[in-house]
Order: structure tokens, then C-alpha cells, then sequence
């Protein structure tokens, strides 16, 4: 799937199951390996990392939907100035949160640590987990094409 405004692109895409072969471990058997790119004023990078298990990875679809339909509440930084995801995941590599809503649509924070992050982000500590993101501006047709997208792309990746 494609977020993209005149000045953010990120692209997610699912591009196999961690493990090949089904083992009988519902964790181990679901993993998905997930590539991703981003373009910002700051500079381009790309990724894989097995960071979604199947159902999370529908989970997304869904949160999507939610925001085009106005049932996501918008995210600030905590009294630290933290941010916390509205979604996040086992796998602490990718998450969302939504960062502004107007009549013309709504501003996501795709917050991508670890394994995600722009090499300049990448460090040896965790404590920076979330705070890096991407915000892209996307109206109500965008977001939905976007979960659109998704879905298909997962079509090829049930549940194990």
C-alpha cells in the first residue's frame, strides 16, 4: 500500500511468511516478512523485517477504515512528550497513530523504529521506539484505497 502526500511517501507491502514451511507454532508459523520504503524531505530508505503476524497485519486494514470513518481519535505526545501509537504491534517496528483529522481528511503518523527507521535514527537502545514517523496527509478516498490495497496484498498470506 501506498501513503503518499506532496511531501511523504511511505510503501508497505507483505512479501513472504518468515518461515516457509508450517512448524505447528501459531507465532512462528504467521510472522510475516513486510518491506517498506519512505521518502521524506530528509531522505529516502527501505526495509524488511518480519514485524506483522497475519492477524496484525489485517489489523491495519481495519484501522484504516476506522480513520475514514471518523471513529479514531486524534494522538498527541503524553505529559513527556511521548508519543504512543493508536496501533502498534508485537514487533515494535511499525505502528500508527493519528495526528490530525480536518473536513479534507486526516494526517497519519506511520512510526517506524528499529529495523524501520532511517539510518540516521538507527541506534543500539530502544528508548526512541515510536518516536520517529512519517506523517502523510491522505483524504477519505486515499485512506480507503489504502486499505484497499492492503487487503489485497495480504490475500496471499491466510492465517497459518
Amino acid at each position: 500500500m501506498r501513503l503518499s502526500d506532496h511531501a511523504n511517501t511511505v510503501d508497505l507491502r507483505p512479501l513472504r511468511y518468515q518461515f516457509p514451511t508450517v512448524g505447528g507454532d501459531p507465532y512462528d508459523d504467521n510472522w510475516l516478512i513486510i518491506g517498506g520504503s519512505a521518502t521524506t524531505p530528509d531522505g529516502s530508505w527501505s526495509f524488511s523485517d518480519p514485524c506483522l503476524l497475519t492477524h496484525e497485519a489485517r489489523a491495519v486494514a481495519a484501522w484504516l477504515r476506522s480513520v475514514a470513518a471518523g471513529a479514531v481519535a486524534v494522538s498527541g505526545p503524553d505529559d513527556d512528550g511521548e508519543l504512543s501509537p493508536d496501533t502498534w504491534f508485537v514487533e515494535p517496528v511499525l505502528a500508527f497513530s493519528l495526528a490530525a483529522r480536518d473536513d479534507a481528511g486526516a494526517v497519519l503518523r506511520v512510526h517506524l523504529s528499529l529495523e524501520a527507521a532511517p539510518p540516521w535514527q538507527q541506534g543500539d537502545d530502544g528508548a526512541d521506539i515510536y518516536q520517529f514517523f512519517v506523517e502523510v496527509r491522505l483524504d477519505k478516498a486515499a485512506l480507503l484505497h489504502a486499505a484497499d490495497e492492503w487487503e489485497v496484498a495480504l490475500a496471499s498470506f491466510p492465517t497459518r
